[in-house]
């Protein structure tokens, strides 16, 4: 993702003359929130119905309703992103995001669509986990052109040589050292990487201009190859302090941290 797509995220919610938002029967209707209760409120009631009148009892229809409800609940949790939905993640992001949900159980904690304060600059995904700091892009490539590497210093997509790439990866890690460092008081490695989706990547994990460079599916595998570094208290440290020096991008400016 180039950098004038990160800086394409804006919030687009309105708000009313005085400065407060207004909420009408049509603002309902676009929340996402909102419209999911609908759904699946229709879905319990369709349900009982249907499952009630097979059986001609109530009580089965009944608990139809309420076991339709938590599937979709369960459901829901799986597939919904925690990025405000304003932000439309791509393609690449959404699967990179759905394989860090499951990893919360072995410790890992991640902040997705994360903006480096001073610039236009965003981090796609921020991990930090047994295994140590990562600042991870999710790349959607076109599936039809070649992946290949020269000597550990060149990535070609087809023609194209992915040096700006590599190196914005590289800087935007960087930067999350710095600011992670400094707010922490000691040193913390942030290790950038690509997760490339689309093209056959043909190796497991290459580092080139020193970026790990993989296939998106192998994210999980990338993030657990690696040595203990972190302790369970390191971590949570280390996750909030992330959170509150890599901001959200509410709108056109994103001042540095105080």
């Amino acid at each position: 993702m180039s950098v004038d797509e990160r800086a394409a995220r804006r919030r687009a919610a309105g708000s009313s003359d005085d400065g407060k938002s207004a909420s009408t029967y049509g603002d309902l209707l676009n929340d996402p929130q909102y419209r999911r209760w609908i759904r699946r409120g229709l879905i319990a009631v369709a349900a009982g119905i249907v499952i009630g009148l097979i059986f001609t009892d109530w009580r089965i229809g009944l608990t139809a309703a309420v076991l339709a409800a938590i599937a979709d609940s369960v459901y829901a949790s799986k597939t919904t992103s925690s990025v405000a939905a304003w932000r439309h993640l791509g393609a690449s992001e959404r699967k990179t995001e759905r394989q860090l949900q499951g990893m919360h159980r072995s410790g890992y904690r991640a902040l997705h669509a994360r903006a480096i304060p001073g610039s236009d600059a965003q981090i796609d995904h921020l991990v930090v986990g047994p295994t140590g700091v990562y600042a991870v892009d999710s790349e959607n490539w076109d599936k039809r052109m070649p992946l290949r590497a020269m000597s550990h210093r060149k990535l070609f997509l087809g023609p194209f040589n992915q040096k700006d790439r590599l190196d914005e990866a590289r800087w935007e890690a960087d930067q999350a050292h710095e600011l992670v460092s400094s707010a922490l008081g000691t040193d913390i490695d942030v290790r950038p990487s690509l997760a490339v989706y689309g093209p056959k990547v043909p190796w497991n994990v290459l580092t080139i201009r020193d970026v790990d460079v993989y296939t998106g599916s192998r994210l999980r595998k990338y993030l657990k190859k690696q040595d203990k570094v972190l302790t369970e208290d390191e971590i949570e440290r280390i996750y909030k302090i992330a959170d509150r020096v890599l901001p959200q991008r509410y709108g056109e400016d994103v001042e540095a941290p105080n």
